[in-house]
C-alpha cells in the first residue's frame, strides 16, 4: 500500500532556497551572455526553442518591384508634404542592389544600394560580414558623423536567433560565435562606393548620403523593414 509522506517545514523552507539560489545564479549567467550576443533576450526564449510551435512570420510580404521613380523626390510623387509615417515600409532586394520606399503598401521610390563584403549569404554570426535577412523594425534613427544618418534596425529577432542556434547545430558556424549587433541603413563616406556596386560595410545597408536623408525624412521607429535574398 503506497504511503503519503509529507515533508517537513525545514525540508520545503530548503527547497524553496535552493530554488532560489538556482534562480539567482541562472540570471546572473544568462544576462551576461545575452548583453555580449550569446543568448536571446528573455521575451524571445520560448519562440526561439521554438516552444510555442515553430511558425515562419519571416516570409516576404511586401512585394518585390521594379526600380522605379529615382529622378522624383518623394514628395512630389505622393504630391503632398502631409506624410504619415504609419503607412510608410521598406523593401531591399539585395540581388538587385534595391531599396524601394513603400507607401500604404504601394511602391514609390527605388534607391541604388550596397551591402556587407558578402553579400549574397544571410547573416548567421557576429564578423560575417552578411547582411541579414527577414522582417525588422526600425529600432532608432540618429545623424551619423561619418555616414550622414544611421536607421539602426532591430537585428537580431527571435528569427535571427533561430537561425543562429541552428546554423551552430548544423556545423556551419561555432558554438562559441555570438550573433552581432548594429546591423542598420545607413549612408556612405563616398557615394561612388554606391555606382560601383562596391559591397564595403560591415553588413548594413548602405545608401547615397542625399539618398538616406530623403529616406530619413519619412520613417520612423517602428517602420518596417524587410530584406530579402
Amino acid at each position: 500500500m503506497a504511503m503519503n509522506v509529507k515533508k517537513r517545514p525545514g525540508q520545503v523552507k530548503n527547497n524553496l532556497i535552493g530554488l532560489g539560489v538556482f534562480a539567482i545564479a541562472t540570471c546572473c549567467l544568462y544576462f551576461p551572455l545575452y548583453r555580449i550576443g550569446y543568448l536571446p533576450p528573455l521575451t524571445d526564449l520560448w519562440d526561439v526553442l521554438c516552444l510555442n510551435g515553430c511558425t515562419d512570420n519571416d516570409s516576404t510580404t511586401i512585394a518585390p518591384r521594379s526600380f522605379l521613380n529615382y529622378d522624383k523626390p518623394i514628395k512630389q510623387i505622393l504630391g503632398t508634404d502631409k506624410i504619415d509615417k504609419n503607412k510608410s515600409s521598406i523593401l531591399v532586394e539585395k540581388s538587385k542592389y534595391r531599396l524601394t520606399f513603400f507607401y500604404d503598401k504601394k511602391p514609390i521610390k527605388s534607391y541604388p544600394v550596397v551591402f556587407g563584403s558578402n553579400p549574397v549569404d544571410d547573416k548567421l554570426k557576429a564578423g560575417d560580414k552578411r547582411t541579414p535577412e527577414g522582417k525588422f523594425k526600425i529600432k532608432d534613427l540618429y545623424p551619423h558623423a561619418a555616414w550622414s544618418k544611421f536607421i539602426w534596425l532591430d537585428y537580431p529577432t527571435k528569427y535571427s536567433w533561430r537561425k543562429h542556434f541552428k546554423a551552430k547545430g548544423d556545423g556551419k558556424i561555432k558554438w562559441n560565435d555570438s550573433i552581432g549587433s548594429e546591423i542598420g541603413i545607413h549612408g556612405t563616406p563616398d557615394d561612388a562606393l554606391i555606382k560601383k556596386k562596391s559591397n564595403w560595410t560591415l553588413g548594413c545597408v548602405s545608401l547615397k548620403n542625399k539618398d538616406v536623408d530623403e529616406l530619413y525624412q519619412f520613417v520612423q521607429k517602428g517602420t518596417e523593414v524587410e530584406i530579402i535574398p
